[in-house]
C-alpha cells in the first residue's frame, strides 16, 4: 500500500522543500516527489497546515505522566513515556534509570524486554546513568549506590541486558580501560557524564573510543582558563558529541549559544525530563517549570519540541539547525542514522508536523 504525505513544507534534515509529498511504502520512504506527480493510487495525507520535519529522538528521559521507571519498571511505564515523548515531536526515546542498585537496573531491563515483547513502539535501548560516576560531580544522583565497576560487575550488567542497554553514562576517570573496552564490545554507545575529569582525563577517555557527552555544563568540571576540566575537552574534540539540557535552568541559554558556535554539528538536545512521584531514591517534586529532587536539580519538564522552540527564540539557533539537533544528530550519536534524522529514500516513515509557533500538531509514527 503507498502513502503520500502532502505538506507545503518539509525539511527533509538538509533542505526545505515547498508543495512536495513523502512517498512511502511498508513504513519506509521510497521517494519525495512534488504534489502534481504523487502517484494516483496512493492513499493522500495532507500536512498543510505547518510543515513535516524528520521525527525527534529523545535519548535521555526518565519517565512521565507520574510514572518514574526506576519505581515503576514496567512495560505500562514506558508506554506512558512514549505517549508523551510522541506528542512532544520524539516517538523514538530511550528510557533512562540513574545511578541506582543493579536490582533496580535489571528490573528497567526486563521492563524494556516485556515492552517490546508485547509490540510496544517507540523505545530504542535502556540509557543507565551511572552509577560508575564521580561523587564530585554527582548531581541528585543517590551517594550511596556510587562505585568504579570491576570488570566482574560491568560483565554481569551486560550480559543481563544484553541486546537491551544501549548506552552508559560513566565518568572516564573512574573506570579502568579494560571496563570502557568490555563496554564498548557489547556495542553500547559510552557517553562521559556526572565527571570530574580533568582535560587531560576527559581527551584519555575520548582516545579509548568514548564519543559522546551527558548534558553539557552539567555535573562535570568546568572550563575554567587553567584547568579546561571535560567541558573544555568537549568543546575542543573535533569529533565528540554532547547533549545539553535546553530549558534556560540546567544552562543558560547564552551558553547554548555559545557551546553551539564552537560545536556545530556535534550538539545535540535531551530533555532529561523526570516525572512527579514521592517514591524511591528520587522524589522529584514539580518546582515551577523544573523538577527538583531533596531540593537539588533534578530533570527538567522539557519535550523535544520545546527544545527545539527554546533554542530558536531563546538562543537564536537557526530552525533548521535546531530540527537537526532534535532528530539527526541523536540518531547519529546512536548509530541509527541510516534509518532515522532525515525524510529521504530508505528512511522509516516518520514525521513530526510542526506550526509556525514551533508546536507539534501530530506526529507521524
Amino acid at each position: 500500500m503507498i502513502h503520500a504525505f502532502e505538506s507545503n513544507r518539509i525539511f527533509t534534515g538538509e533542505e526545505w522543500l515547498m508543495n512536495h509529498a513523502v512517498i512511502a511504502e511498508n513504513g519506509i520512504i521510497q521517494r519525495i516527489v512534488p504534489n502534481e506527480d504523487i502517484p494516483s493510487d496512493a492513499i493522500i495525507t495532507n500536512y498543510v497546515s505547518g510543515f513535516l520535519a524528520p521525527s525527534f529522538i529523545d535519548i535521555q528521559i526518565y519517565g512521565a505522566k507520574g510514572s518514574l521507571l526506576a519505581v515503576d519498571p514496567t512495560a505500562e511505564s514506558l508506554r506512558k513515556t512514549y505517549e508523551y515523548c510522541k506528542a512532544g515531536g520524539a516517538p523514538h526515546y530511550q528510557p533512562t534509570v540513574a545511578t541506582n542498585s543493579y536490582e533496580v537496573f535489571y528490573k528497567c531491563i526486563d521492563a524494556v524486554k516485556d515492552y517490546w515483547q508485547k509490540g510496544g513502539k517507540g523505545v530504542i535501548g535502556l540509557h543507565i546513568e551511572g552509577p560508575w560516576i564521580n561523587k564530585a560531580k554527582k548531581g541528585a544522583h543517590v551517594d550511596q549506590f556510587i562505585h568504579s565497576p570491576s570488570t566482574e560487575q560491568a560483565k554481569a550488567l551486560l550480559e543481563y541486558g544484553k541486546g537491551v542497554i544501549t548506552m552508559i553514562t560513566l565518568a572516564p576517570e573512574t573506570c579502568s580501560a579494560e571496563v570502557i573496552e568490555l563496554i564498548q564490545s557489547y556495542g553500547v554507545v559510552i557517553s562521559a557524564g556526572h565527571s570530574n575529569a580533568t582535560f587531560d582525563e576527559a581527551n584519555e577517555g575520548f582516545a579509548k573510543g568514548i564519543n559522546a557527552a551527558t548534558h553539557l555544563y552539567n555535573a562535570m568540571s568546568p572550563l575554567q582558563h587553567r584547568a579546561p576540566g571535560i567541558v573544555g575537552a568537549v568543546l575542543n574534540h573535533p569529533t565528540v558529541m554532547a547533549s545539553i539540557v535546553a530549558d534556560g535552568y540546567h544552562v543558560d541559554f547564552a551558553a547554548i549559544s555559545i557551546a553551539k558556535k564552537i560545536m556545530q554539528e556535534r550538539l545535540f538536545f535531551i530533555t532529561d525530563a523526570v516525572t512527579e512521584t514521592d517514591q524511591g531514591y528520587y522524589p522529584h517534586k514539580l518546582v515551577g517549570d523544573k523538577y527538583e529532587s531533596n531540593g537539588i536539580l533534578s530533570g527538567s519538564d522539557l519535550t523535544m519540541a520545546k527544545c527545539v522552540k527554546n533554542a530558536v527564540e531563546e538562543a537564536g539557533i537557526e530552525l533548521s539547525e535546531a530540527l537537526r539537533m532534535a532528530s539527526l544528530y541523536p540518531a547519529q550519536v546512536m548509530k541509527l542514522d541510516k534509518q532515522l534524522g532525515r525524510i529521504a529514500p530508505g528512511y522509516k516513515a516518520t514525521f513530526v508536523d510542526m506550526n509556525d509557533n514551533l508546536e507539534v500538531l501530530q506526529t507521524v509514527h
